[in-house]
């Protein structure tokens, strides 16, 4: 199998980049060549038992080499995050839009249809926070980010509907911890309310202690990722998008599970208002009942503490080597 990675430089592309190479297999296939396209050239994972190719360039001008002629999956990772997609309007349409349709185009020109697993997002639903919804329930997002990752579902379906790709998009919860930096989500500070105690570091909590939300971890965010680019999508229909298995947790139950993990840590936050953000965040559901994704064979989550101590096991070191060094 030949795979294509775009976003390899983000955390999620690099996690499964170094699952691929770990493996050295998806599903029962073999991984014979993986490439990693960003808007700067990707690192590799290490110890990969395949070749690794390096593409740096601009998603919405989508280098042929991104995607070469014999791809049989692409990870459409790529995006610009819901903050900061709310903020540069264009920015968040050229990259979240113009970047789909790139990857449409550059999988119409293969000779056979790949298998496209699109990251999706719980912000393309609005909601708020007493809504628990269906897997039928409309999509109706409050903000920019959400309206663009909607409409390349859409576009994408479209797409696997005539023959030209064949599209998984996976709504994906937030994903908490990520390792490494703060970044512009407006989500940012509900992994950054676990990460940076762990760290020693403070925190700030621009909402309030019984805000709740829909997540899941990285490890289980990979898996779900890996299962959509093998999984039969017969059953799915016309319908390509998926709700997968994530857990809602208050944020007063998210610190009492760091709490468990390392005593006392939860005294490094700060309760710090932010309605912006929190208008963001805000209109975003809380919880799914996601059964079509348990009949697609979607792996159900593990309890919130083993979150943390994930997190602790797979990224605290190596993000406190990061967070140690200049950038």
């Amino acid at each position: 199998m030949r795979i294509s990675i775009l976003g390899g430089g983000g955390f999620l592309g690099r996690k499964v980049a170094a699952r691929l190479a770990r493996d050295g297999r998806i599903g029962d296939r073999q991984v014979t060549a993986l490439t990693l396209f960003d808007i700067a050239e990707p690192p590799p994972p290490e110890d990969a038992p395949f070749p690794v190719r390096r593409v740096a360039g601009d998603v919405a001008e989508l280098p042929e080499a991104a995607i070469p002629p014999d791809t049989d999956i692409v990870f459409h990772l790529a995006a610009v995050v819901s903050a900061q997609a709310e903020a540069d309007y264009d920015l968040g349409r050229r990259v979240n839009l113009r970047g789909t349709d790139s990857v449409i185009d550059a999988c119409r020109r293969l000779s056979r249809p790949p298998r496209v697993v699109f990251t999706s997002s719980v912000a393309s639903f609005g909601g708020g926070q007493n809504a628990v919804l269906a897997d039928d329930a409309r999509q109706i997002p409050g903000n920019s980010y959400g309206t663009q990752k909607a409409i390349g579902e859409l576009l994408l379906a479209d797409a696997s509907r005539r023959g030209f790709l064949d599209a998984v998009s996976i709504r994906l919860p937030t994903v908490t911890v990520r390792p490494g930096r703060p970044n512009k989500a407006a989500s940012s500070f509900v992994s950054g309310i676990i990460r940076e105690p762990l760290l020693g570091l403070p925190a700030e909590l621009p909402v309030s202690d019984d805000f709740a939300v829909w997540i899941c971890s990285p490890r289980r965010a990979v898996d779900w990722l890996l299962h959509a680019a093998t999984l039969d999508t017969g059953p799915m229909g016309l319908d390509r998008s998926v709700n997968p298995p994530g857990i809602s947790a208050t944020i007063a139950h998210m610190l009492q599970a760091l709490d468990e993990v390392r005593p006392g840590a939860s005294k490094l936050v700060a309760r710090v208002a932010d309605p912006a953000i929190a208008d963001i965040v805000g209109g975003w559901p809380t919880a799914f009942d996601p059964v079509r994704a348990r009949t697609l064979g979607f792996a159900a989550h593990e309890p919130l503490v083993e979150l943390v101590r994930a997190f602790v096991a797979d990224d605290l070191e190596a993000t406190r080597r990061e967070r140690a060094s200049p950038g």
